[in-house]
């Protein structure tokens, strides 16, 4: 949303240096509103960053886990119950694209929680713990545990559970997409159907 500014007239080719003045963050004397300083899921992104912030506090807490990121458990622990695959079945079993899990794996190969071997192909590559990750697991699915007990407290605290206004709104999206949504509300372009 941009809001226009009624410059006067130059006088003699210059500008009112008072206006200027007055409007020093103006760009093209146009004034535009920061529709960035209010989001309706900011409390949830700010909310989850909280948690993630002091799950990865109990890593760094201990020497043995300082390197291990709390945002590779999920897949240390998937790889420990189903034993190795590849970055494709590894990114499909967690939910995540084939990139963020390359991109993933490989940090977890620098960290030596995992490691990679060729598959079947040329193009694949399979995905296992290394025994440094072995000897964690204990830690980690202690820890997921954990959490999952400390979240469902969290929730009991409150009158409308977070996983209950998630569900509800995926039940909401199953029946109208929010690229739908969101293409109702903006112009029409030249879209391809989502």
């Amino acid at each position: 949303m941009s809001k226009t500014v009624a410059l006067p007239a130059p006088a003699h080719g210059t500008w009112d240096r008072s206006l200027a003045k007055s409007c020093k963050d103006c760009y093209n004397a146009v004034v535009t509103t920061d529709v960035t300083t209010e989001s309706v899921w900011r409390s949830v992104r700010e909310l989850m960053e909280r948690v993630d912030n002091d799950i990865a506090r109990f890593y760094e807490s201990s020497p043995d886990t300082v390197e291990v990121r709390s945002s590779w458990v999920l897949e240390i622990l998937r790889l420990d119950a189903r034993g190795p695959m590849t970055i494709r079945q590894l990114s499909a079993s967690v939910g995540r694209t084939h990139s963020a899990s390359s991109q993933k794996v490989a940090a977890m190969v620098r960290a030596g929680l995992v490691e990679t071997t060729q598959g079947t192909d040329a193009r694949t590559r399979r995905v296992q713990l290394t025994d440094r990750a072995r000897e964690l697991v204990d830690r980690m699915r202690d820890e997921w545990v954990a959490t999952e007990e400390t979240l469902a407290e969290l929730e009991a605290e409150t009158p409308y559970a977070l996983s209950r206004a998630a569900a509800d709104l995926n039940a909401a999206l199953d029946r109208k997409s929010f690229y739908e949504r969101l293409s109702e509300r903006l112009p029409t372009t030249d879209r391809s159907e989502g």
